[in-house]
């Protein structure tokens, strides 16, 4: 079904465009308009997997924060003793789904326009027109990127906030990467959509910090239907909760609000409000979804330009987004 979509798609621009495409600069600039046209029908919780923060559905942030490089597609060679980013344990859980479609994608938008797209703009088109079909803003994608030469599971896990990091933890990750406070708490609003498996949370129902006890911070109706769910061993390790409990299919600003009534999933989710250094920001965005929505297109814009990589020194386009050149 999919696919069919996407070779109509095709046939369209061969109709406006003509087939003398050339790999010039008017090819290029047809070539990225298409990939926009193209990438409007992609799988969108699979995409998402792909570029947000923290765990499950939104893990890998920025591509895990190393460049808008598209190195997250990258599988390890058959026989090698190094694992590639997407065999790292942190990324194992990362839906398959979202990988296929950016495949998919490429190979139609290589059809038409072989050499010219990179793996890394198509990804960062697709998880804006995810954003977009979920309800979120609609925001300009910077194109250019080529895809990097590296990918390496072991350069992941250092790079990837963590369930139960600490807002002063994450603040000092952002930063390093040239991003401020006030990114940190609009780019984790992308948590109003996507799961978490209980794997990720389990210790804040059960064991919080060493105490035995729950998390504090966690709403009793909430910790109640997360142990439901969630038994302290021997459950299901497939069971996932949502980010947002209230809105999860909908890119909106609830995550904030959720925050302010102790209904944030994880516990580095809820620190932002707990936290006076980024409390008035959560408050501040609850109150405003389009002050949100603006704040996180410009945020999206400064994350999608981490570490971009341009021309054959520094990067490549590959033909299949999942092996180098």
């Amino acid at each position: 079904m999919l696919l069919s979509k996407w070779k109509k798609m095709v046939d369209h621009h061969d109709q406006a465009q003509g087939h003398d495409i050339v790999n010039n600069k008017i090819c290029e600039n047809q070539c990225i308009s298409f990939t926009d046209s193209t990438c409007n029908e992609s799988n969108a919780c699979g995409i998402i997997e792909m570029t947000f923060p923290d765990h499950e559905t939104t893990r890998n942030y920025a591509h895990h924060f190393r460049g808008c490089d598209a190195s997250v597609l990258i599988a390890t060679k058959p026989g090698s003793k190094t694992l590639a980013e997407k065999d790292a344990d942190d990324n194992k859980d990362l839906r398959t789904e979202g990988f296929d479609t950016i495949m998919r994608a490429k190979t139609l938008v290589e059809s038409k326009c072989p050499g010219v797209v990179s793996c890394a703009d198509i990804l960062a088109i697709a998880a804006r027109d995810f954003v977009h079909l979920a309800g979120g803003p609609y925001y300009q994608v910077k194109k250019g990127r080529w895809d990097g030469k590296i990918s390496m599971a072991s350069r992941v896990t250092y790079n990837l906030p963590r369930a139960n990091s600490t807002v002063d933890r994450l603040i000092e990750l952002f930063s390093s990467k040239g991003l401020t406070v006030q990114d940190l708490v609009v780019l984790s609003g992308a948590h109003t959509i996507g799961f978490a498996h209980c794997k990720h949370f389990v210790g804040r129902l059960y064991d919080y910090k060493g105490t035995k006890q729950p998390d504090p911070s966690i709403d009793p109706r909430l910790l109640k239907a997360l142990k439901m769910s969630c038994p302290q061993v021997g459950g299901n390790a497939d069971i996932v909760a949502p980010f947002d409990v209230t809105t999860p299919f909908l890119f909106d600003h609830a995550y904030y609000a959720n925050l302010e009534a102790k209904l944030g999933l994880l516990a580095s989710d809820q620190g932002l409000f707990l936290d006076p250094k980024t409390k008035p920001l959560v408050q501040a965005l609850g109150q405003d979804k389009a002050k949100f929505f603006q704040a996180f297109a410009e945020a999206m814009d400064k994350m999608g330009l981490i570490g971009v990589k341009r021309g054959r020194r520094h990067g490549e386009k590959r033909i299949d987004c999942s092996m180098h050149m």
